[in-house]
């Protein structure tokens, strides 16, 4: 049978599927025997995407097992990492196995350009912004007037700024100082200056 061959993105995505996964099968100090094969077929056909592990030291005896497999069952080797094998062969029907299903970021529907932007909050409750109706030509623009009390305006007829300078005359009575108390050395505040001579 013939081996399946993969993309390098395909194989990239099936060993990042596969990183989760466990060992299914593990082949023995007796090497590939047809109860071995079986079991690796059986575990492809319901998965698709499996890890399997060899015994042995030598990494030439472990290749030669991993092409025997490929050639054997016709699955893809995906990768070969110290004793763990990952093979994979698609499933029967075309559906993808669940950790490759799982991989596929969802693609979130696009809007066009000429579609109207919808805030998080309003798509959340289904609701979409209502279009505003569009202003004909004919209709002049209406001069946006403010109403301002007629003591709350200037000489000339404008509204009042707020004024920086500070009342001359306080409601309670009490004098006011002029500069910080903090800056007046002990003494100054009432007026005499005591110095050492």
């Amino acid at each position: 049978m013939p081996i399946l061959e993969l993309t390098s993105r395909e194989r990239s995505d099936l060993r990042s599927a596969a990183h989760p996964l466990r060992p299914v099968v593990l082949i023995g100090d007796n090497g590939l025997t047809d109860a071995v094969l079986k079991e690796i077929d059986l575990a492809l056909t319901s998965h698709g995407l499996i890890k399997v592990r060899a015994g042995g030291d030598d990494r030439e005896a472990r290749e030669a097992m991993l092409s025997a497999i490929c050639d054997t069952l016709s699955c893809a080797p995906v990768h070969h990492l110290g004793k763990i094998l990952i093979l994979f062969r698609p499933l029967a029907g075309n559906i993808k196995p669940a950790s490759l299903a799982a991989l596929e970021p969802e693609r979130p529907a696009k809007r066009r350009a000429s579609e109207p932007h919808t805030p998080k909050k309003l798509a959340a409750e289904g609701k979409t912004l209502a279009k505003r109706p569009r202003r004909s030509e004919t209709e002049e623009p209406k001069p946006k007037t403010r109403y301002v009390p007629a003591d709350q305006l200037n000489k000339n007829g404008k509204p009042m700024r707020p004024s920086t300078k500070k009342a001359s005359s306080s409601d309670h009575g009490i004098p006011r100082r002029a500069g910080s108390a903090l800056s007046l050395r002990a003494g100054a505040r009432s007026g005499t200056s005591r110095r050492s001579k």
